[in-house]
């Protein structure tokens, strides 16, 4: 489940940028959950990734400021209309500033 944050959103008076590797289970495939996840990403204005896995779960990787992060996750949390999240877990990582936009991972399942 979401794991509290011990330390400040700013550092020396910059945006703490952080990474999100998540993976989300329960009803999240065939219910528009990667196309509301980009367009949620864009607007909050994260990076990465979404895509489905084979054993139905979802699986993204997120970059830029902490705080957007957790808009995201919090969003994640419920996911779209017709969506039912079980369980997400994440897995919080060092930022590595590899993506320059958010996409869909369209993986040969």
């Amino acid at each position: 489940m979401l794991r509290k944050m011990n330390f400040l959103s700013f550092k020396h008076g910059l945006p703490v940028l952080s990474r999100a590797h998540i993976f989300v289970s329960g009803r999240v495939q065939g219910v528009f959950f990667r196309e509301n996840t980009l367009k949620k990403a864009q607007k909050i204005g994260v990076f990465g990734w979404v895509k489905n896995l084979p054993d139905n779960r979802l699986e993204a990787v997120f970059e830029g400021e902490e705080k957007k992060l957790k808009k995201i996750i919090k969003w994640m949390k419920k996911g779209s209309l017709f969506a039912k999240v079980d369980n997400i877990d994440i897995q919080w990582q060092t930022y590595k500033k590899e993506f320059k936009n958010f996409e869909i991972k369209y993986d040969d399942l």
